[in-house]
């Protein structure tokens, strides 16, 4: 699995010139070796044993700490000196990642000039970040064969020689590389081809309890580390009669991680486990693999408490409030306009006040290997009547899943959730929920309306960091797009729903907005780009109702751009935004912030 805001990234070349003919100085690495005694594999770091007790995500380092968690794990290698930087000042240790790209986006492992850019984009990262006293191994790749045999010897090349050129580089950090599971030809291939991966990643959720023990079964002796683990996904759980997952509270994933972790724990091969994820994530409903709830609170969860006692021995000194699943009086098939009634408990340990905020929502689009979602309506106005034990709703017209969520807090920063699916027999309108503006396509701290799945074009030459921390126009993060080829052209389309393209309803009715207003800069200044509102024609059933474009000459400092959208049709827009960049004679790298729609 992989971060929404952590898609697909290559480094133009001549970039990469520049980066390491002057790498940063972070003064003396610090030594981490693999040793093996007694037949147990253990990381040693300055001399001492190092077992990780980590986390893989974008929350709360002071509480990585706090509970007894010493070690944190990044997808990708763009732009993390600010994260490396506060580890260091936490005593936490990092396992930067290294962001190979995945066939199934559209790059190809036949096309050495891609392989290439892949390859001198590693060097960079390495040469760059080699000495920074956080780093503790280097992960190169997640999931990038894919969830089948994945035994594409050409990835499994690329992946070795990344890694060899590591070991030839940056003697003081073992290598790594994470699959999803361990099915299909991974582990041969892995045995076969990358004689200089170090050490194995994993990342497992229904099965996260017995890898260690189903590892050792396959005959690996490679030291292995999980690096996501968590409740079992949507693709492993039952769907229910009308085809959506059921998903557990929050209380009931506290135990996924208390056995995970503590098998771990025990294990001769494991060097130790990144829990999935140290942040709050939306992907298939808005809670589902989130150890914090989301903002704007990004309180703990259960599961993050379960860690603690695993980790330290010793419970918190104030406990996560506790729930059980939420039950509807009745039926959860209803039609539209029905009374539905729904109950469940709540309480906190310490007796705590708690808080209990109910949100029923259109369910969130499927998405693949933790792609990006678009964001769904919310409908505060079914609420009735509610309170910190049950709620009544007058159920929307319009056909379709909803989701009701009970979000629960206390006083002390702890946090506990509990869903429900819930289907209305109902015509689907091809109308668009009405958008509130502004409506955000990005902005930092946002997951943003529409989900950017429509990769167009040269599709293997293109690159997307949403979490970039290059010179951001405001907030901590930026938008980084690269097209890194010098002919043909490429883009990415942001789609409501997700990886559609007419042939489902969906999108925003925007009427009222004015403008969509963006900032943005080129790499270098004179990058040639076009932004659209809408693409779909009317040729399809399902169509943007408005389609209009500004090309930009961007210049290297930020600047604000806007597209005119006074007297459109903006009462369905499927594709909230659209960027194209035509080959230009070389790779062109650009940045996009606080885009929305006003």
């Amino acid at each position: 699995m992989s971060l929404p805001r952590r898609a697909s990234r290559v480094l133009a070349a001549s970039v990469l010139a520049t980066i390491i003919g002057f790498p940063a100085a972070f003064g003396a690495p610090v030594k981490v070796d693999l040793v093996q005694k007694d037949g147990k594999w253990q990381l040693v770091r300055e001399g001492k044993p190092y077992f990780i007790r980590g986390g893989g995500g974008e929350g709360s380092l002071e509480t990585l700490t706090a509970i007894g968690g010493n070690s944190k794990r990044t997808w990708g290698a763009d732009n993390i000196d600010r994260q490396l930087d506060e580890a260091q000042k936490l005593g936490v240790t990092v396992a930067v990642g290294i962001w190979l790209e995945h066939e199934r986006h559209g790059f190809d492992y036949g096309n050495e000039k891609a392989v290439q850019a892949q390859f001198e984009k590693a060097k960079a990262a390495v040469m760059k970040y080699k000495d920074h006293p956080a780093v503790l191994v280097w992960g190169v790749g997640n999931e990038m064969e894919g969830y089948a045999k994945g035994d594409n010897p050409k990835i499994w090349k690329a992946v070795n020689d990344i890694a060899k050129m590591i070991k030839e580089l940056d003697p003081n950090h073992p290598t790594m590389t994470v699959i999803a599971e361990m099915g299909g030809e991974k582990l041969p291939c892995i045995k076969k081809y990358c004689p200089d991966i170090d050490i194995v990643g994993v990342n497992a959720y229904g099965g996260a309890k017995s890898v260690p023990e189903r590892y050792a079964a396959a005959g690996m002796t490679k030291p292995l580390i999980i690096c996501e683990y968590g409740p079992a996904g949507t693709w492993e759980t039952p769907k229910n009669a009308y085809g959506v997952t059921p998903e557990k509270t929050s209380t009931e994933k506290a135990a996924v991680y208390r056995e995970a972790a503590q098998a771990y724990e025990k294990s001769p091969l494991c060097l130790g486990s990144y829990a999935f994820i140290w942040d709050d994530k939306r992907e298939a409903t808005l809670t589902w693999f989130g150890l914090f709830l989301p903002a704007p609170g990004r309180e703990r969860t259960a599961g993050i408490d379960a860690l603690q006692e695993v980790w330290t021995g010793k419970p918190p000194a104030n406990r996560v409030p506790v729930v059980s699943p939420i039950t509807i009086a009745g039926s959860d098939n209803v039609n539209g306009g029905d009374t539905v009634k729904a109950s469940f408990k709540a309480s906190d340990p310490e007796n705590d006040p708690i808080k209990v905020t109910w949100v029923l929502k259109s369910e969130l689009d499927p998405s693949e290997g933790g792609d990006p979602v678009s964001e769904r309506p919310s409908h505060p106005e079914a609420i009735v009547h509610s309170s910190n034990s049950e709620v009544t709703l007058k159920m929307p017209n319009e056909g379709g899943v909803y989701r009701l969520y009970a979000f629960v807090t206390d006083n002390h920063g702890g946090g506990a959730v509990a869903n429900v699916p819930m289907h209305v027999n109902g015509p689907k309108s091809s109308a668009a929920p009405k958008a509130k503006l502004p409506l955000v396509i990005y902005a930092d701290g946002s997951n943003g309306a529409f989900s950017p799945s429509g990769w167009m074009g040269n599709t293997g030459a293109i690159a997307m960091d949403a979490a970039c921390t290059d010179n951001p126009h405001s907030g901590s993060n930026c938008l980084k797009l690269q097209y890194n080829a010098s002919d043909n052209w490429g883009g990415i389309a942001y789609q409501s729903p997700a990886n559609d393209w007419g042939d489902q309803p969906g999108g925003y009715d925007l009427t009222g907005a004015k403008r969509l207003s963006f900032w943005a800069r080129g790499e270098n200044g004179g990058e040639k780009i076009e932004l659209k509102v809408g693409t779909i024609g009317k040729d399809k059933k399902y169509h943007d109702t408005a389609v209009v474009a500004r090309p930009v000459t961007l210049t290297k400092d930020w600047k604000k751009y806007e597209i005119d959208l006074s007297g459109k049709d903006l009462s369905v827009i499927k594709t909230g935004l659209v960027w194209t960049v035509g080959g230009q004679g070389k790779p062109v790298t650009f940045y996009l912030d606080d885009v929305w729609f006003e």
